[in-house]
């Protein structure tokens, strides 16, 4: 076999190894999106993802919680339950649907909430939409960005594969509420908030869905 066949074997073997890693990555990064989640953001840095080592340390993890807290276990435990699981995608997917479900919010986009939330924090939502529109009022809002995100708290079950993950947002958004005259009667067009929100995301691991869901809120 000439060295030119040899070559083209090895690189076509590469090319097929890379085509199979960027297939797991965007399945992990399914977990927000409606269906087909929202992914990391192209320019977000990533930590490199390391292989767990019994007694070892995990990057993936270490870069956002110590290894021994009960968040690096949890996430430990996650990883060994799915190995597709990466806490960088997950941080990215966060951040993603954060935006997308608080300008669904806002904009009264019931169809869009349902996609990525559990029912209860739906119900939730849905009064609050539906009470605003009995009413007469109109949001008017513009995502600015997320200024800090944080992980609070990481919960893996064995028995039932059931993980969750609490995230702290810092979020910056223009916001005012209009009356039906069109009248602001809350809130400044011209004036940037700030709003902390806590979140509770949850899945089943080792299912072929990937989506997360928002199963609690909180600020």
């Amino acid at each position: 076999m000439s060295p030119a066949v040899i070559q083209l074997i090895v690189l076509a073997a590469i090319a097929v190894f890379l085509f199979i890693r960027l297939k797991n990555v965007l399945g992990t990064r399914e977990g927000f999106e409606p269906k087909t989640d929202p992914t990391t953001k192209p320019n977000e840095a990533k930590g490199p993802s390391l292989e767990i080592i019994e007694g070892g340390l995990d990057r993936d993890i270490t870069d956002h919680v110590e290894m021994d807290s009960p968040e690096g276990q949890a996430f430990a435990k996650m990883k060994k339950a799915e190995l597709g699981f990466s806490v960088n995608e997950f941080l990215g997917g966060s951040r993603q649907a954060y935006e997308m479900i608080l300008m669904a919010f806002e904009g009264d986009d019931l169809e869009t909430l349902k996609q990525f939330l559990s029912d209860d924090v739906y119900d939730s939502f849905s009064s609050v939409i539906t009470a605003r529109q009995e009413a007469g009022l109109k949001v008017n809002a513009t995502f600015v960005g997320v200024r800090e995100m944080k992980v609070t708290g990481a919960k893996f079950n064995g028995r039932n594969k059931e993980g969750e993950i609490t995230m702290r947002f810092v979020g910056e958004i223009v916001s005012y509420v209009e009356d039906e005259t069109g009248k602001i009667i809350e809130g400044n067009r011209d004036v940037i908030k700030r709003q902390i929100d806590i979140w509770t995301f949850a899945r089943k691991f080792g299912r072929d869905d990937p989506n997360w869901e928002l199963v609690s809120t909180g600020g």
